[in-house]
């Protein structure tokens, strides 16, 4: 009954009487939680859908692949840099309706680009949509935090992997819609901006109604903080390692496997985008699977299995037939994927009261060394091949060993 109570007033916004109904310390706000994610997916659709538009950028704009990885760092670089910094400002001054008003930027960043005919155009589209995640990711962790009760790893994971589902989309957006119609079918793609603005609109509205509680429960976590400052800033670096290893990584995976199948397998566009999708899907089941197992095993034993786990698979991967390539992107995808709830959570633990600057650090972080990643790796598959990118970037994992540095905060907390 508790449950039912709390999702009716959840999705009902603030009380008749005019009185804000009471955050839950227990119970996981199911409805906020859901539109969150399935905002967070409309969100990473859209981004998705620009690497996986490159096949046809890359011919009618006569792009190389350099250029390929300046768009995605202008993608990824806007959000890196402008995310830690509304993280830190919404942690002061939370901005309810700012989720509606970056999605706006998303809306116009669309727009631009199925209208693009020059470079400098696609490049600020790029930019504009990257802005629309800036701003959506911090104020929408910290409200997914605010949903969460006790569950921090099952909703902090309920809320990445609608971003992931959105992630794998893009592709298939992208091969069976824009394509085949071309460039100007991505503006039908605003249409989902549009509906996202709506449904923020309505989750700022809930937040809105529960903010003074909500910031007091902040000062009292930051309050309550146990690890010394200079303890937690270095071993928030180290988190930032390991999301370095983890998201360029995988950002060569979403910006150049299509050209790595095409290169080596002879695929079509279709096919090889439809590869990119099996491989997308499995980061959003390992978000989802990693955030679940994180309440029960632990951050840290999450975060080992996770990011050194992946090594052998990616080792093999440049050297599989078409066959494996595809059974092995399928288990790193899920390995790789399931870390990234562990790490924002111990994140949160060793920072309370930080929501907003803690997600904006690492979605940030996320975005922008997947950016810089790209670029890099595309610069390699121009000097050398894209097989041999591939084959440098298989060792990415090893810096997985840094997880040697982190402690088990919750057995410390247990012990003190």
């Amino acid at each position: 009954m508790h449950k039912t109570a709390t999702a009716d007033a959840a999705m009902s916004g603030p009380s008749s009487a005019g009185t804000a109904a009471p955050v839950s310390t227990q119970a996981v706000v199911f409805p906020i939680l859901i539109t969150l994610s399935f905002c967070h997916l409309l969100n990473d659709l859209m981004q998705s859908l620009i690497p996986a538009l490159y096949p046809l950028l890359k011919q009618d704009l006569h792009l190389d692949f350099t250029q390929l990885g300046l768009i995605t760092l202008a993608t990824q670089l806007t959000a890196s840099l402008l995310q830690p910094t509304i993280g830190m400002w919404t942690d002061r001054k939370p901005q309810p309706y700012s989720l509606a008003f970056g999605m706006g930027s998303t809306l116009i960043g669309l727009i631009l680009l199925s209208m693009a005919v020059q470079y400098a155009t696609v490049l600020l589209a790029a930019a504009l949509i990257g802005i629309g995640s800036a701003v959506f990711h911090p104020e929408a962790s910290r409200v997914a935090r605010l949903a969460a009760g006790q569950r921090y790893g099952f909703s902090q994971a309920l809320f990445q992997v609608g971003g992931n589902v959105g992630s794998a989309a893009g592709p298939l957006l992208a091969a069976f819609l824009v394509l085949p119609r071309g460039q100007g079918a991505i503006a039908w793609v605003s249409v989902i901006a549009l509906l996202a603005i709506i449904l923020l609109t309505r989750v700022g509205t809930w937040y809105s109604a529960r903010l003074q509680r909500a910031q007091g429960a902040a000062r009292a976590s930051a309050a309550a903080q146990g690890v010394p400052r200079g303890r937690a800033i270095f071993l928030v670096c180290v988190l930032m390692l390991l999301v370095f290893s983890k998201h360029v990584y995988s950002s060569s995976l979403t910006s150049f496997f299509a050209f790595y199948l095409i290169d080596r397998f002879q695929l079509s566009v279709q096919a090889a985008q439809v590869q990119l999708f099996i491989f997308m899907a499995a980061i959003a089941v390992g978000t989802m699977v990693g955030g679940t197992l994180t309440d029960r095993v632990g951050r840290l034993p999450m975060i080992w299995i996770s990011i050194l786990g992946t090594l052998p698979f990616t080792l093999a991967l440049p050297y599989a037939n078409l066959f494996w390539t595809s059974v092995l992107i399928i288990i790193i995808g899920l390995l790789m994927a399931s870390a990234f709830p562990a790490i924002l959570v111990y994140a949160y633990e060793l920072l309370p009261g930080r929501v907003g600057l803690v997600s904006g650090a690492f979605f940030g972080a996320a975005f922008g060394m997947g950016g810089l990643g790209a670029a890099m790796v595309g610069a390699v598959a121009d000097a050398r091949g894209i097989v041999f990118a591939y084959q440098l970037c298989s060792y990415l994992p090893v810096i997985g060993l840094a997880a040697w540095l982190l402690p088990n905060l919750q057995h410390e907390q247990r012990t003190a």
